[in-house]
Protein backbone atom coordinates (compact mmCIF):
# COMPACT_ATOMS: atom_id res chain seq x y z
CA UNK A 1 0.00 0.00 0.00
CA UNK A 2 2.91 2.37 0.80
CA UNK A 3 5.07 1.21 -2.13
CA UNK A 4 5.72 -1.88 -4.23
CA UNK A 5 7.48 -3.29 -1.17
CA UNK A 6 4.23 -3.38 0.75
CA UNK A 7 2.02 -4.80 -2.02
CA UNK A 8 1.50 -8.36 -1.02
CA UNK A 9 -2.59 -8.70 0.01
CA UNK A 10 0.26 -12.26 -2.14
CA UNK A 11 9.03 -23.92 -10.45
CA UNK A 12 7.88 -27.35 -10.71
CA UNK A 13 10.78 -28.57 -12.91
CA UNK A 14 11.55 -32.12 -13.96
CA UNK A 15 13.56 -32.67 -10.79
CA UNK A 16 10.79 -31.39 -8.46
CA UNK A 17 10.55 -33.47 -5.33
CA UNK A 18 13.84 -35.31 -5.75
CA UNK A 19 16.32 -32.66 -4.64
CA UNK A 20 18.17 -33.84 -1.53
CA UNK A 21 19.80 -32.06 1.35
CA UNK A 22 23.46 -31.46 0.56
CA UNK A 23 24.33 -30.68 4.15
CA UNK A 24 22.37 -30.16 7.35
CA UNK A 25 23.98 -28.29 10.23
CA UNK A 26 22.83 -29.82 13.54
CA UNK A 27 20.33 -27.60 15.32
CA UNK A 28 21.89 -25.83 18.30
CA UNK A 29 20.37 -24.08 21.32
CA UNK A 30 19.89 -20.39 20.58
CA UNK A 31 17.87 -17.32 21.43
CA UNK A 32 15.42 -15.50 19.15
CA UNK A 33 14.36 -11.95 19.94
CA UNK A 34 10.80 -11.89 21.21
CA UNK A 35 10.74 -15.53 22.36
CA UNK A 36 11.03 -15.98 26.10
CA UNK A 37 12.73 -19.36 26.12
CA UNK A 38 15.68 -20.99 24.46
CA UNK A 39 14.96 -22.63 21.09
CA UNK A 40 16.91 -24.62 18.51
CA UNK A 41 18.44 -23.02 15.41
CA UNK A 42 19.63 -24.98 12.40
CA UNK A 43 20.18 -24.78 8.66
CA UNK A 44 20.37 -26.94 5.58
CA UNK A 45 22.65 -26.25 2.63
CA UNK A 46 20.84 -26.19 -0.70
CA UNK A 47 21.83 -25.67 -4.30
CA UNK A 48 20.34 -22.42 -5.58
CA UNK A 49 19.50 -24.28 -8.79
CA UNK A 50 19.02 -28.03 -8.13
CA UNK A 51 19.98 -28.71 -11.75
CA UNK A 52 23.44 -27.31 -10.92
CA UNK A 53 24.47 -29.05 -7.69
CA UNK A 54 27.99 -27.65 -8.10
CA UNK A 55 26.68 -24.12 -8.63
CA UNK A 56 25.85 -21.44 -6.05
CA UNK A 57 24.83 -22.74 -2.63
CA UNK A 58 22.52 -21.15 -0.07
CA UNK A 59 21.77 -21.86 3.58
CA UNK A 60 18.09 -22.30 4.50
CA UNK A 61 17.67 -21.47 8.19
CA UNK A 62 15.03 -22.73 10.57
CA UNK A 63 14.03 -22.43 14.21
CA UNK A 64 12.41 -25.18 16.29
CA UNK A 65 10.43 -24.26 19.40
CA UNK A 66 10.62 -27.58 21.28
CA UNK A 67 7.52 -29.17 22.73
CA UNK A 68 7.11 -28.62 26.45
CA UNK A 69 6.20 -32.22 27.28
CA UNK A 70 8.88 -34.85 27.56
CA UNK A 71 6.75 -37.37 25.68
CA UNK A 72 6.13 -35.20 22.66
CA UNK A 73 4.23 -36.24 19.54
CA UNK A 74 6.31 -37.02 16.43
CA UNK A 75 4.54 -34.70 13.97
CA UNK A 76 5.65 -31.05 14.35
CA UNK A 77 3.75 -27.99 13.13
CA UNK A 78 5.37 -25.90 10.38
CA UNK A 79 4.33 -22.27 9.84
CA UNK A 80 4.30 -21.07 6.21
CA UNK A 81 4.59 -17.28 6.13
CA UNK A 82 2.71 -14.89 3.85
CA UNK A 83 3.70 -12.15 1.45
CA UNK A 84 5.22 -13.59 -0.61
CA UNK A 85 8.28 -12.21 1.10
CA UNK A 86 7.78 -12.57 4.86
CA UNK A 87 10.30 -14.27 7.13
CA UNK A 88 8.71 -17.07 9.16
CA UNK A 89 11.32 -16.78 11.90
CA UNK A 90 10.59 -13.08 12.36
CA UNK A 91 6.90 -13.94 12.81
CA UNK A 92 7.58 -16.51 15.54
CA UNK A 93 7.14 -14.11 18.49
CA UNK A 94 3.82 -12.87 17.07
CA UNK A 95 2.27 -16.28 16.43
CA UNK A 96 3.55 -18.46 19.26
CA UNK A 97 0.51 -17.42 21.28
CA UNK A 98 -1.65 -19.05 18.60
CA UNK A 99 0.41 -22.23 18.82
CA UNK A 100 0.80 -22.29 22.62
CA UNK A 101 -1.53 -25.23 23.21
CA UNK A 102 -0.15 -27.18 20.26
CA UNK A 103 3.35 -26.55 21.58
CA UNK A 104 2.60 -28.57 24.72
CA UNK A 105 3.26 -31.82 22.84
CA UNK A 106 4.47 -30.74 19.39
CA UNK A 107 7.51 -28.88 18.14
CA UNK A 108 6.70 -25.68 16.24
CA UNK A 109 9.00 -25.07 13.27
CA UNK A 110 9.69 -21.80 11.47
CA UNK A 111 11.60 -21.95 8.18
CA UNK A 112 12.84 -18.80 6.52
CA UNK A 113 11.88 -19.39 2.89
CA UNK A 114 14.73 -18.85 0.46
CA UNK A 115 14.96 -15.13 -0.29
CA UNK A 116 13.74 -14.05 3.18
CA UNK A 117 15.12 -13.52 6.65
CA UNK A 118 18.29 -15.53 7.24
CA UNK A 119 17.95 -17.67 4.10
CA UNK A 120 19.81 -15.96 1.24
CA UNK A 121 17.67 -12.82 1.59
CA UNK A 122 16.71 -10.78 -1.46
CA UNK A 123 16.49 -7.56 0.48
CA UNK A 124 15.89 -4.32 -1.37
CA UNK A 125 17.00 -2.41 1.72
CA UNK A 126 14.13 0.03 1.50
CA UNK A 127 13.37 2.30 4.46
CA UNK A 128 10.78 0.87 6.83
CA UNK A 129 9.13 4.28 7.14
CA UNK A 130 8.93 5.72 3.64
CA UNK A 131 7.63 9.27 3.50
CA UNK A 132 4.06 9.71 2.38
CA UNK A 133 5.15 11.70 -0.67
CA UNK A 134 7.55 8.93 -1.78
CA UNK A 135 4.61 6.56 -2.18
CA UNK A 136 2.72 8.81 -4.59
CA UNK A 137 4.80 8.16 -7.72
CA UNK A 138 4.52 4.66 -9.29
CA UNK A 139 7.36 5.42 -11.70
CA UNK A 140 9.61 6.26 -8.76
CA UNK A 141 8.69 2.90 -7.23
CA UNK A 142 9.66 1.13 -10.46
CA UNK A 143 12.98 2.98 -10.53
CA UNK A 144 13.70 1.89 -6.95
CA UNK A 145 12.89 -1.70 -7.90
CA UNK A 146 15.27 -1.54 -10.88
CA UNK A 147 18.02 -0.20 -8.61
CA UNK A 148 17.30 -2.99 -6.15
CA UNK A 149 17.63 -5.59 -8.89
CA UNK A 150 21.08 -4.28 -9.76
CA UNK A 151 22.16 -4.47 -6.10
CA UNK A 152 20.90 -8.03 -5.79
CA UNK A 153 23.11 -9.09 -8.69
CA UNK A 154 26.12 -8.39 -6.46
CA UNK A 155 25.10 -10.92 -3.80
CA UNK A 156 27.52 -13.86 -3.40
CA UNK A 157 24.81 -16.42 -4.20
CA UNK A 158 23.64 -14.56 -7.32
CA UNK A 159 26.14 -14.95 -10.16
CA UNK A 160 23.88 -13.79 -12.97
CA UNK A 161 20.46 -12.25 -13.51
CA UNK A 162 19.11 -15.75 -14.21
CA UNK A 163 19.86 -16.75 -10.61
CA UNK A 164 17.21 -14.31 -9.37
CA UNK A 165 14.64 -16.70 -10.85
CA UNK A 166 15.48 -19.52 -8.44
CA UNK A 167 13.40 -18.26 -5.53
CA UNK A 168 10.06 -19.80 -6.43
CA UNK A 169 7.45 -21.61 -4.35
CA UNK A 170 8.34 -25.05 -5.68
CA UNK A 171 12.03 -24.72 -4.85
CA UNK A 172 11.15 -23.32 -1.43
CA UNK A 173 8.93 -26.32 -0.68
CA UNK A 174 11.76 -28.65 -1.66
CA UNK A 175 13.86 -26.75 0.87
CA UNK A 176 11.11 -27.19 3.45
CA UNK A 177 11.13 -30.94 2.94
CA UNK A 178 14.90 -30.91 3.41
CA UNK A 179 14.30 -29.30 6.81
CA UNK A 180 11.68 -31.97 7.59
CA UNK A 181 14.29 -34.63 6.87
CA UNK A 182 16.95 -32.80 8.87
CA UNK A 183 14.82 -32.77 12.04
CA UNK A 184 13.79 -36.39 11.55
CA UNK A 185 10.04 -35.91 11.17
CA UNK A 186 8.23 -38.54 9.10
CA UNK A 187 5.08 -36.39 8.74
CA UNK A 188 4.32 -32.78 9.52
CA UNK A 189 1.35 -30.47 10.01
CA UNK A 190 1.22 -27.33 7.89
CA UNK A 191 -0.28 -23.98 8.88
CA UNK A 192 -0.15 -21.47 6.04
CA UNK A 193 -1.38 -17.88 5.98
CA UNK A 194 -2.15 -15.88 2.82
CA UNK A 195 0.68 -16.67 0.36
CA UNK A 196 1.67 -19.41 2.80
CA UNK A 197 -1.47 -21.26 1.70
CA UNK A 198 -0.10 -21.41 -1.85
CA UNK A 199 3.12 -22.77 -0.42
CA UNK A 200 1.18 -25.35 1.58
CA UNK A 201 -0.80 -26.48 -1.46
CA UNK A 202 2.43 -26.89 -3.41
CA UNK A 203 4.13 -28.84 -0.61
CA UNK A 204 1.16 -31.17 -0.49
CA UNK A 205 1.36 -31.64 -4.26
CA UNK A 206 5.07 -32.49 -4.14
CA UNK A 207 5.19 -34.51 -0.91
CA UNK A 208 1.69 -35.82 -0.14
CA UNK A 209 3.00 -38.64 2.01
CA UNK A 210 4.74 -36.20 4.35
CA UNK A 211 1.60 -34.24 5.27
CA UNK A 212 -0.62 -35.18 8.22
CA UNK A 213 -2.93 -32.12 8.46
CA UNK A 214 -3.04 -28.73 6.72
CA UNK A 215 -4.59 -25.42 7.74
CA UNK A 216 -4.94 -22.80 4.99
CA UNK A 217 -5.87 -19.36 6.34
CA UNK A 218 -6.84 -16.80 3.67
CA UNK A 219 -6.42 -19.03 0.62
CA UNK A 220 -4.26 -17.74 -2.26
CA UNK A 221 -4.20 -20.67 -4.71
CA UNK A 222 -1.53 -21.11 -7.39
CA UNK A 223 -3.94 -20.13 -10.18
CA UNK A 224 -5.08 -16.94 -8.44
CA UNK A 225 -3.05 -14.50 -10.62
CA UNK A 226 -2.68 -12.01 -7.80
CA UNK A 227 -2.30 -8.78 -9.84
CA UNK A 228 -5.45 -9.63 -11.82
CA UNK A 229 -7.66 -10.59 -8.86
CA UNK A 230 -6.62 -7.72 -6.60
CA UNK A 231 -8.97 -5.15 -8.13
CA UNK A 232 -11.99 -7.47 -8.21
CA UNK A 233 -11.54 -8.57 -4.61
CA UNK A 234 -10.86 -5.08 -3.27
CA UNK A 235 -13.90 -3.70 -5.11
CA UNK A 236 -16.13 -6.36 -3.56
CA UNK A 237 -14.86 -5.49 -0.07
CA UNK A 238 -15.39 -1.75 -0.63
CA UNK A 239 -18.90 -2.30 -2.01
CA UNK A 240 -19.70 -4.41 1.06
CA UNK A 241 -18.53 -1.55 3.28
CA UNK A 242 -20.84 0.94 1.58
CA UNK A 243 -23.74 -1.53 1.75
CA UNK A 244 -23.14 -2.15 5.45
CA UNK A 245 -23.11 1.60 6.12
CA UNK A 246 -26.47 1.91 4.41
CA UNK A 247 -28.16 -0.57 6.75
CA UNK A 248 -26.39 0.34 9.99
CA UNK A 249 -28.42 3.04 11.72
CA UNK A 250 -25.51 5.08 13.07
CA UNK A 251 -23.62 5.08 9.78
CA UNK A 252 -26.68 5.80 7.62
CA UNK A 253 -27.67 8.65 9.93
CA UNK A 254 -24.19 10.21 10.01
CA UNK A 255 -23.26 9.76 6.33
CA UNK A 256 -26.41 9.12 4.25
CA UNK A 257 -24.60 10.10 1.05
CA UNK A 258 -21.33 8.28 1.66
CA UNK A 259 -21.14 6.71 -1.80
CA UNK A 260 -21.77 10.08 -3.44
CA UNK A 261 -19.06 11.64 -1.27
CA UNK A 262 -16.68 8.87 -2.39
CA UNK A 263 -17.51 9.41 -6.05
CA UNK A 264 -16.95 13.14 -5.66
CA UNK A 265 -13.62 12.51 -3.96
CA UNK A 266 -12.44 10.30 -6.83
CA UNK A 267 -13.60 12.87 -9.39
CA UNK A 268 -11.56 15.59 -7.65
CA UNK A 269 -8.26 13.78 -8.25
CA UNK A 270 -5.46 14.41 -8.88
CA UNK A 271 -5.10 17.24 -6.40
CA UNK A 272 -2.38 18.77 -4.25
CA UNK A 273 -2.69 17.84 -0.57
CA UNK A 274 -0.77 18.51 2.63
CA UNK A 275 -0.98 15.82 5.31
CA UNK A 276 0.85 15.42 8.63
CA UNK A 277 2.75 12.16 8.66
CA UNK A 278 0.96 10.03 11.32
CA UNK A 279 4.28 8.86 12.78
CA UNK A 280 6.57 11.88 12.56
CA UNK A 281 4.04 14.70 12.59
CA UNK A 282 5.87 16.39 9.72
CA UNK A 283 3.54 17.97 7.19
CA UNK A 284 4.16 16.54 3.73
CA UNK A 285 2.85 17.97 0.48
CA UNK A 286 2.29 15.80 -2.59
CA UNK A 287 -0.19 15.04 -5.34
CA UNK A 288 -2.99 12.74 -4.28
CA UNK A 289 -3.68 10.47 -7.25
CA UNK A 290 -6.48 8.01 -7.78
CA UNK A 291 -4.08 5.10 -7.39
CA UNK A 292 -2.69 6.44 -4.12
CA UNK A 293 -6.16 7.03 -2.70
CA UNK A 294 -7.34 3.54 -3.64
CA UNK A 295 -4.27 2.02 -2.01
CA UNK A 296 -4.94 4.03 1.14
CA UNK A 297 -8.53 2.72 1.29
CA UNK A 298 -7.64 -0.87 0.42
CA UNK A 299 -5.19 -1.25 3.33
CA UNK A 300 -7.67 -0.87 6.24
CA UNK A 301 -10.17 -3.13 4.47
CA UNK A 302 -7.92 -6.02 5.54
CA UNK A 303 -8.97 -5.54 9.18
CA UNK A 304 -12.68 -4.98 9.96
CA UNK A 305 -11.89 -2.99 13.10
CA UNK A 306 -9.88 -0.54 10.97
CA UNK A 307 -12.44 -0.60 8.15
CA UNK A 308 -15.06 0.52 10.69
CA UNK A 309 -13.33 3.92 10.68
CA UNK A 310 -13.29 4.24 6.87
CA UNK A 311 -16.70 5.94 6.49
CA UNK A 312 -15.57 8.80 8.75
CA UNK A 313 -12.18 8.99 6.99
CA UNK A 314 -13.74 8.98 3.50
CA UNK A 315 -16.21 11.69 4.48
CA UNK A 316 -13.41 13.83 5.91
CA UNK A 317 -11.26 13.32 2.79
CA UNK A 318 -14.16 14.38 0.58
CA UNK A 319 -14.02 17.69 2.47
CA UNK A 320 -10.27 18.00 1.98
CA UNK A 321 -9.10 16.50 5.29
CA UNK A 322 -6.90 13.45 4.61
CA UNK A 323 -5.34 12.97 8.06
CA UNK A 324 -7.59 10.09 9.16
CA UNK A 325 -7.22 8.24 5.87
CA UNK A 326 -3.43 8.58 5.99
CA UNK A 327 -3.38 7.18 9.52
CA UNK A 328 -5.56 4.19 8.59
CA UNK A 329 -3.51 3.47 5.47
CA UNK A 330 -0.29 3.38 7.44
CA UNK A 331 -1.59 1.28 10.31
CA UNK A 332 -0.62 -2.02 8.66
CA UNK A 333 2.29 -1.14 6.42
CA UNK A 334 4.54 1.04 8.49
CA UNK A 335 6.33 0.71 11.82
CA UNK A 336 5.75 -2.62 13.54
CA UNK A 337 4.41 -4.49 10.51
CA UNK A 338 6.07 -7.60 9.11
CA UNK A 339 9.03 -6.88 6.84
CA UNK A 340 8.66 -7.82 3.19
CA UNK A 341 11.70 -9.00 1.23
CA UNK A 342 10.88 -7.28 -2.02
CA UNK A 343 13.26 -9.24 -4.23
CA UNK A 344 11.77 -12.56 -3.17
CA UNK A 345 8.26 -11.12 -3.57
CA UNK A 346 8.88 -10.29 -7.21
CA UNK A 347 10.77 -13.52 -7.88
CA UNK A 348 7.58 -15.39 -6.95
CA UNK A 349 4.95 -13.10 -8.50
CA UNK A 350 6.88 -12.52 -11.74
CA UNK A 351 7.43 -16.25 -12.24
CA UNK A 352 4.08 -17.64 -11.12
CA UNK A 353 1.47 -14.91 -11.66
CA UNK A 354 2.67 -12.34 -14.19
CA UNK A 355 2.97 -14.74 -17.18
CA UNK A 356 -0.74 -15.54 -16.85
CA UNK A 357 -1.88 -11.91 -16.76
CA UNK A 358 -2.52 -11.81 -20.48
CA UNK A 359 -4.97 -14.72 -20.29
CA UNK A 360 -6.44 -13.94 -16.85
CA UNK A 361 -9.16 -11.71 -18.27
CA UNK A 362 -8.56 -8.66 -16.09
CA UNK A 363 -11.94 -6.92 -15.84
CA UNK A 364 -11.89 -3.22 -15.02
CA UNK A 365 -13.78 -2.54 -11.79
CA UNK A 366 -15.94 0.45 -10.91
CA UNK A 367 -13.41 2.15 -8.65
CA UNK A 368 -10.19 0.13 -8.69
CA UNK A 369 -9.97 -0.19 -12.46
CA UNK A 370 -7.29 -2.71 -13.44
CA UNK A 371 -5.83 -2.58 -9.94
CA UNK A 372 -2.27 -3.78 -9.57
CA UNK A 373 -2.06 -5.48 -12.96
CA UNK A 374 -0.43 -2.63 -14.96
CA UNK A 375 2.14 -1.89 -12.24
CA UNK A 376 3.13 -5.55 -11.84
CA UNK A 377 3.28 -6.00 -15.60
CA UNK A 378 5.82 -3.19 -15.83
CA UNK A 379 7.79 -4.41 -12.81
CA UNK A 380 7.94 -8.01 -14.05
CA UNK A 381 8.87 -7.11 -17.63
CA UNK A 382 12.48 -6.72 -16.53
CA UNK A 383 12.58 -9.22 -13.66
CA UNK A 384 14.32 -12.57 -14.33
CA UNK A 385 11.89 -15.43 -14.02
CA UNK A 386 11.96 -19.20 -13.93
CA UNK A 387 9.64 -21.35 -16.04
CA UNK A 388 6.60 -22.72 -14.22
CA UNK A 389 4.94 -25.80 -15.74
CA UNK A 390 1.19 -26.24 -15.90
CA UNK A 391 1.22 -28.87 -13.15
CA UNK A 392 2.03 -26.18 -10.57
CA UNK A 393 -1.40 -24.61 -11.12
CA UNK A 394 -3.39 -27.81 -10.71
CA UNK A 395 -4.88 -28.63 -7.28
CA UNK A 396 -5.61 -32.31 -6.88
CA UNK A 397 -7.54 -34.32 -4.28
CA UNK A 398 -6.10 -34.24 -0.77
CA UNK A 399 -5.13 -37.48 0.91
CA UNK A 400 -5.27 -36.00 4.42
CA UNK A 401 -7.56 -33.42 6.11
CA UNK A 402 -7.31 -29.77 5.06
CA UNK A 403 -9.02 -26.95 6.98
CA UNK A 404 -9.59 -23.82 4.88
CA UNK A 405 -10.47 -20.52 6.60
CA UNK A 406 -11.97 -17.49 4.82
CA UNK A 407 -13.09 -14.05 5.92
CA UNK A 408 -16.18 -12.81 4.14
CA UNK A 409 -14.85 -9.23 4.20
CA UNK A 410 -11.34 -10.11 3.02
CA UNK A 411 -10.20 -7.76 0.19
CA UNK A 412 -7.22 -9.95 -0.78
CA UNK A 413 -8.14 -13.64 -0.44
CA UNK A 414 -11.95 -13.73 -0.20
CA UNK A 415 -13.96 -16.97 0.06
CA UNK A 416 -14.35 -17.43 -3.70
CA UNK A 417 -10.73 -18.63 -3.91
CA UNK A 418 -11.00 -21.06 -1.00
CA UNK A 419 -14.30 -22.44 -2.32
CA UNK A 420 -12.63 -23.36 -5.60
CA UNK A 421 -9.70 -24.99 -3.82
CA UNK A 422 -11.92 -26.91 -1.41
CA UNK A 423 -13.85 -28.38 -4.32
CA UNK A 424 -10.61 -29.49 -5.98
CA UNK A 425 -9.26 -30.98 -2.74
CA UNK A 426 -12.37 -33.10 -2.39
CA UNK A 427 -13.82 -34.98 0.56
CA UNK A 428 -10.85 -34.37 2.86
CA UNK A 429 -11.33 -30.59 2.72
CA UNK A 430 -13.41 -28.47 5.12
CA UNK A 431 -14.03 -24.82 4.18
CA UNK A 432 -15.06 -22.54 7.06
CA UNK A 433 -16.42 -19.13 6.06
CA UNK A 434 -16.52 -16.40 8.69
CA UNK A 435 -18.82 -13.76 7.12
CA UNK A 436 -17.66 -10.78 9.19
CA UNK A 437 -13.91 -11.46 9.28
CA UNK A 438 -11.18 -9.89 7.19
CA UNK A 439 -7.79 -11.12 5.98
CA UNK A 440 -6.31 -13.74 8.28
CA UNK A 441 -8.22 -15.55 11.01
CA UNK A 442 -5.44 -17.32 12.86
CA UNK A 443 -5.41 -15.03 15.87
CA UNK A 444 -9.15 -14.32 15.97
CA UNK A 445 -11.39 -15.39 18.83
CA UNK A 446 -11.48 -19.15 19.27
CA UNK A 447 -9.43 -19.95 16.13
CA UNK A 448 -6.28 -20.97 18.10
CA UNK A 449 -8.43 -23.55 19.90
CA UNK A 450 -9.89 -24.73 16.58
CA UNK A 451 -6.40 -25.18 15.14
CA UNK A 452 -5.43 -27.22 18.16
CA UNK A 453 -8.50 -29.46 17.98
CA UNK A 454 -8.15 -29.95 14.21
CA UNK A 455 -4.48 -30.91 14.38
CA UNK A 456 -4.78 -32.88 17.63
CA UNK A 457 -7.80 -34.94 16.53
CA UNK A 458 -7.07 -38.64 16.73
CA UNK A 459 -8.49 -39.49 13.30
CA UNK A 460 -9.46 -37.78 10.05
CA UNK A 461 -13.21 -38.01 10.62
CA UNK A 462 -12.92 -36.30 13.99
CA UNK A 463 -10.78 -33.54 12.52
CA UNK A 464 -13.22 -32.82 9.70
CA UNK A 465 -16.21 -32.82 12.09
CA UNK A 466 -14.83 -29.80 13.94
CA UNK A 467 -17.50 -27.57 15.54
CA UNK A 468 -16.77 -24.03 14.27
CA UNK A 469 -19.83 -22.17 15.60
CA UNK A 470 -17.63 -20.16 17.98
CA UNK A 471 -16.04 -18.28 15.08
CA UNK A 472 -18.63 -18.22 12.30
CA UNK A 473 -21.09 -16.16 14.35
CA UNK A 474 -18.84 -13.19 15.20
CA UNK A 475 -20.53 -9.85 14.35
CA UNK A 476 -19.22 -7.12 12.09
CA UNK A 477 -17.63 -4.27 14.13
CA UNK A 478 -19.93 -1.28 14.45
CA UNK A 479 -18.97 1.80 12.46
CA UNK A 480 -16.82 4.38 14.21
CA UNK A 481 -18.59 7.72 14.60
CA UNK A 482 -16.28 10.49 15.85
CA UNK A 483 -17.54 12.30 18.94
CA UNK A 484 -19.19 15.63 18.27
CA UNK A 485 -17.05 18.73 18.94
CA UNK A 486 -17.63 20.46 22.29
CA UNK A 487 -19.34 23.40 20.59
CA UNK A 488 -21.93 21.08 19.06
CA UNK A 489 -22.92 19.48 22.38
Amino acid sequence: MRSLRAIAAVVALAWAGVATTAHAAPAQPCRVDGLAHEVLCGSVARALDPARPDGPQIEVHYVVVPALARRKLPDPVFLLAGGPGQSAISLAPQVMGVFARLNNRRDIVFVDQRGTGRSAPLDCDEPREAALAESADPQAQLRRLAACRERLLKLPYVRSATDLGFFTTTLAMQDLDAVRQAIGAERINLVGASYGTRAGIEYQRLFPGAVRRSVLDGVAPPDMVLPASAATDAQAALDALFAACGVEAACAREWPLLRQAWDGLLASLPRAVSVPDPLTGRVESFTMTRELLLGAVRAPLYVPTLAAALPAAIHAASQGRFEALAALAGALSRRGGPRLYTGMHFAVICAEDAPRLATAGVAATRDFGDGLAPLYAQACAAWPRAAVPEAFYQVGPAATPVLLLSGGLDPATPPRHAARVAQALGAKARHVLVPNAGHGLMGSGCVPDLLYRFIDAADDAQALALDTACITSIPRPGVFVPPAPEAAR
